[in-house]
This record gives structure tokens, sequence and C-alpha cells, in this order.
């Protein structure tokens, strides 16, 4: 045997066994409208495993390549992920596993400690296969729960099995639920045997992963997908809600005023077939013998509403939970929402009152997939009858809606009676889309674009997060062109929907707190307190740090502008849905804005600009009783916002301290005394 044959048998015992244990899978990203919006390649050699991944939704979304190295139990010794956030920040991250030791590294954090049991490491950036990882490890795991590291825990629960087919082909799956990560569970589709790997991840009305080849079983594994998360949703709904028998009395309590934007002294307020039948002083007592709550020492608020979210199933624990009893959903699967706002009539869903906007977007290579895609005006017309016959009294046009249709396709809207809103298209600036029909503006950096963009900028991209964030610091509020704005505004009854704690993102350097949840993150579980501390956009240099937190303060310091002149604002949010209103009205009164004032555009604002104002928005007798329960006074201190004892919505009593605890949250007030109770102690009170 000559000296290369024996290099050759060498390398080939070497190669061997790693060549049995390679292999490559690749994933296909659709988006709920069908559209192709990425791919993930895995491809494994042994305990090696190295992913490209790659995501583009709405001109934005990540790009990553993960090199992963196993332990024996399946949990991950080194990790290695670099690429582009979302927004086109650097990501950088490592963690690496070794004699009980743990250490991890990104751009947000530096971090180490001894463990005593193997665990999980979780990324605060990662591909889909992290997940497909822990399904494996998981399986293999004690009682299916593993340590997620640098803390946290994650349980996995096989829901349902079946077979999958293509051809001649077919694949056993198993749809697999994982607690631990967020607020909500996780849902995967799962291969069978003794190693389960990901086979696909279905997010509803959003997007869909799976793996190549398999794409027309997706219609029956989020059929299936879809009935086991509406069983879970379903429990929740009949757990966290308590009926009103009969009528329900609240004592002594002030009363926020929402018209007025001013608290009256206590009152008592009676409640009966969900509506408010008699408001009385506590010196003309009610007399009632049935079930109350002594509101003594508290604030008696109407419901909240968010006039700016993307709502899904879950989302409505979070809304309520926080006082939110009316959403405006600004786009979504259309679907999505008509199943939302059908299982929540039906009692399925535990969710606030929902006002749907008709979302019209034009067809670009930035589109996003939500709502219907339009290239035409009798398709953009079409579009606009289709949300007037389903209910919808609202259009949003979004970023690449061609600008030459806006005046045609707003004067057909008006023509029905509905208001036309939304992003300012591409080559367009806001003043013009005012000029061709808007109604309303979303989003603080559309309004600043006014100033800092031309009709060759092309806000379809992400220009539209990073012009504001470099120049919006040098506009002057007090030059003429912002004062011609500003009155056009006023002069039009424009409204406005900044959305400031959504667009804290813009000055977030990794490693910081982002202040919208500064206040709140201790409440909330480990993973999330994590992302609030990893940024998204590309910030190189303390000098560019600097100057997007200058034009993030100038974007505050405009809504308080805007409001003093008389600008109708509503609060709207675009971020972590419930918890995200009360940050939107902290950052209100940081603008200026009394907190009084900014309660009052979270009720009576919301309701006027939604033409609900006729049963919610306001404490009046025969209106809707969409009350919530405050132990404090916000109107002088807005933080006192989050300390929500009740909600009243629907003719239910609901506790956001029992959602919390069922989502993982650590309640901002204790235990409220509950109906049943507080009516045997008024019992013995009377005796």
């Amino acid at each position: 045997m000559t000296s290369f044959q024996k290099v050759l048998l060498t390398l080939l015992f070497i190669w061997a066994p790693m060549l049995a244990n390679s292999s490559e899978v690749e994933y296909v990203i659709l988006l709920e409208n069908g559209v192709k919006a990425g791919h993930q390649t895995v491809k494994r050699h042994g305990n090696k495993v190295d992913v490209s991944f790659n995501f583009k939704e709405n001109g934005r979304g990540p790009t990553l390549e993960e090199r992963i190295i196993l332990a024996s139990d399946g949990t991950m010794k080194d990790y290695r992920v670099s690429g582009t956030s979302e927004m086109g920040g650097k990501v950088n991250e490592r963690f690496t596993a070794k004699n009980n030791l743990i250490a991890w590294h990104s751009n947000s954090e530096d971090g180490s400690k001894k463990i005593n049991q193997s665990g999980f490491f979780l990324p605060m950036n990662a591909s889909w296969e992290v997940n497909s990882l822990m399904i494996t490890a998981l399986s293999k795991s004690k009682n299916n729960y593993l340590p997620l590291l640098p803390s946290g825990g994650l349980k996995q629960e096989v829901i349902y099995e079946t077979i999958v087919k293509k051809d001649s082909k077919q694949q056993n799956v198993k749809l697999v639920m994982q607690v631990g990560m967020g607020l909500k569970p996780d849902f995967f589709w799962a291969t069978s045997g003794n190693n389960p790997r990901l086979f696909a991840a279905i997010i509803p009305g959003y997007s869909y992963l799976i793996e190549k080849g398999w794409e027309e079983s997706l219609a029956t594994l989020s059929e299936k997908q879809n009935l086991a998360n509406q069983k879970v949703l379903h429990q929740k709904s009949q757990e966290l809600q308590h009926p009103i028998n009969g009528a329900l009395l609240i004592k002594n309590i002030r009363l926020f005023d929402s018209e007025n934007a001013s608290l009256t002294e206590p009152h008592d307020i009676l409640i009966e077939n969900k509506r408010i039948v008699k408001i009385s002083s506590v010196n003309s007592p009610i007399e009632f013998g049935g079930d109350t709550i002594n509101g003594s020492g508290k604030t008696l608020l109407p419901g909240l509403f968010d006039m700016h979210t993307h709502i899904n199933k879950w989302s409505g624990l979070y809304h309520l939970s926080s006082g939110v009893t009316t959403v405006r959903d600004m786009g979504n699967s259309n679907t999505e929402v008509q199943e939302i706002i059908s299982e929540s009539i039906n009692n399925q869903l535990l969710f606030p009152h929902i006002i749907p906007a008709g979302f019209i977007e034009g067809k670009s290579e930035y589109s996003s997939s939500d709502g219907i895609m339009i290239e035409n005006l009798a398709q953009a017309k079409e579009s606009v009858d289709w949300y007037f016959e389903h209910g919808y009294r609202h259009i949003k046009i979004y970023s690449s809606f061609p600008k030459d249709l806006v005046k045609e396709t707003s004067t057909y809207a008006h023509e029905k009676g509905m208001t036309v809103g939304g992003h300012v298209p591409g080559f367009m600036k806001a003043n013009e889309a005012i000029d061709s029909g808007f109604n309303e503006l979303n989003h603080i950096n559309q309004v600043v674009l006014n100033f800092l963009a031309d009709n060759k900028t092309d806000t379809r991209t992400l220009e539209r997060f990073y012009l504001p964030a470099e120049q919006t610091g040098s506009i002057d509020l007090d030059s003429l062109e912002v004062r011609e704005f500003i009155k056009l505004l006023k002069d039009k009854k424009i409204t406005v929907d900044p959305t400031l704690s959504a667009f804290d993102f813009i000055k977030q350097q990794d490693g910081e707190m982002a202040d919208p949840f500064a206040g709140i993150a201790e409440h909330l579980p480990p993973d999330l307190q994590r992302s609030f501390k990893t940024g998204t956009m590309n910030i190189p240099d303390a000098v560019t740090a600097n100057r997007y937190k200058n034009s993030y303060n100038k974007m505050i310091e405009f809504v308080g502008l805007l409001h003093k002149n008389g600008v109708s604002l509503v609060a709207g949010t675009d971020t972590l849905a419930g918890f995200g209103l009360h940050s939107e009205l902290e950052l209100y009164v940081k603008a200026g804005i009394s907190p009084a004032e900014a309660l009052q555009i979270a009720t009576w604002n919301g309701a006027k600009v939604t033409k609900t104002l006729q049963d919610r928005g306001s404490i009046e007798i025969n209106k809707l009783a969409d009350l919530i329960i405050v132990d404090g006074d916000p109107t002088s201190n807005i933080e006192d916002i989050r300390k929500i004892s009740t909600v009243i919505t629907n003719g239910k009593v609901i506790y956001p301290h029992e959602i919390h605890i069922a989502l993982g949250v650590i309640p901002f007030v204790s235990g409220s005394i509950k109906i049943a109770e507080q009516s045997v102690v008024n019992r013995q009170l009377n005796k």
C-alpha cells in the first residue's frame, strides 16, 4: 500500500462516521398571502450544525449565519451567530458551556455563571433551527422540561399527531406546544422518531416555515394547529372572566370625566345588563342588596382605547389585563381578524371590542403582506367595497400604495362614510396625502418626514426610519414650515396617531433597556427582559447614538406641540400589546401633556375618532359598562394607570392579576377582593 493510499484510508476512517451522520434540510418561508419571503438551510455534520437564514417582509428582516456545536444531551455547548437584525443592526452573539460554566456575549449582553445542571441557551437573535434543537433536546429530557440559559425554563407537550402525504411519500408529524418563552405558548410541527426536529412553524395570519417540498401540507397543519390553539384559549376565556349575576354596584369611587379631563367627587355606580343604569353621589346612596365593589380610595375610568394594534388571538389577554376594552386593528390577515371577531363574539376568546381598519397595500418588492394588495384603481375600489361590506369604517393606506391613486381612492371611501389614513405612500409627503384625502396620519416618523423627505425619497424602505433618526433633531419646531403644517392639521381636522412607544427603538443601543418598558421589565418573563435590552438599529458610535436620541426627544416634543395647538391625538401603540399603552401615555406626559389629558386621549378621543362615543369613551348613564378600577389616581400620577385592579366589560368582571399570573407576569397589584368575597364583607358590615 502506497503512502497516498494509507493517508486516504486514514481520512476515510475519520470521515466515515461524519458522512454517515451528515444531513441537509432546506426550509422555505412563505407569507400568509403565499409570497416567498425567505429560506433556512440547515447542514449537520455529527454534532456540528451550520445554518443560513434570511427573511424579508415589508422591506425589512434578519439575515443570519449560525454555527452550533451540540452536547451529548442535545443542548448547545457552543453557539455563534452573525449577520443583521430586522432593521439592519449588526448581530454578533456567542455562547459557550464548559465544565459547568457558561458564558454568553452579544452586542447587548456579557455574562457568565456556574450551573449545576445542563440547560438550553436562548439567543436573542436566532433562526428557527434553535427551536428545532429545543424540540430534540426536550424530547430527550426528564419530564419534557429544560432550564433555559441564562435564566428561565421551557416545557414541551405533544398535542396532536398526524400523517402528511406528498405524491408517494408520507411523513409522520406531531404538534408540540412549548411553554416558557414570552407570554404565550408556542406551537411547532415536529418530525416523529427518536430525534424529532422542526418540520414546520406556523405564525397564524402572518407566515409559514416548512420543509421544502411539503408546502401543500400547510392548509391541513394550519387547521389542526388553530384548533389546538383555540382549545387553550377557550379554557383561558372560561377561567379568567367572571359573569356579573344580575346587577353590580360600585360604591364610593371617584370618576374620571373624560370629556373634561377632570376627576369628580366619589359616586356610586349601578351596572345592569352590560350598561351603566344609575350614577348618584354618595350622599344619595343607591338602595341595593346585590353584589358590590368598594371603590374607596380608587379611581373609575372608562375602558381604554388602543388605536394602533395588530391583534392576534392571544393579545386580547394582554390588552384586557391593561384596562384596554377597545382595540383598533390597523393591519392584519383579514381572515385572521374575522376569525378573532367571530370567536370573541361567541365567547370563545377573551377579547376587547374590535374596530378593524381596512388595510390596502400596493404591489412592490417592499410590500407588506397584510390586508389586500392592489395594482390599480379598480382593485382599490373593490377593496374598499369589501371592507365596507364587512363592517369596516376606516381605510388604512400603506407605504407601497400607488400615490397617484390616493385621491380617487380616498374620495370613493369618503362617499361611503369611511375615513382614510395610514402611512404616507412612498415618494409622497404628508401634506400631499392630506390634500389627497387623508383624515389621519399614523406614526410620528410619518409626520416628521414631511420636513425631511422629498418626492424622490423611497419611504417604502428602511429610509422611513433612518432618515427621521438622523435628521429630526435638526427640525426647528418654531419654523414657519412647521407652524403652517400644524395649522393644516388643525384646519383639516386631521388625527395623529403618534405611537411614540413603538419608536423608542430608533435610538436604543444594544445593552440599554428600552425606555417604555424600563418600569415594568422586572414583572415580565426573563427572555422578554433580555429582549428589551437588544437594539435593532445600526448605531455604530456614540456620536450617532446621541444624534438619534436627540431626534427621538424632538419627536416627543413635537407630539406635545401638536396637542398644545389643538391637533387631535389618539393613543396607539404598535408595540407590546396592553403594556405598551401605559408607556405611550407616560410619553405623552413627558411631552408636556397633563396626565388627565393623556387619559382623555386614550378614552374620549378614541371613541370620538372611531365614532363610538354614543356607547363608550366616558362614564355616563346608558353607555356600555366598559370600566376600569385603578388603585390610585392616574390623573395626578400617570404611572398609577398600571395599578388596575378590576376591568369590567361585556357583562363580565376581569381581574388583571389573574391574567398576569396565567401569563407568567408578576402582577402590578395584589389580588383584588372578588365580587363574591366583597359581598360577604358587605353583608357582615350591614348586620
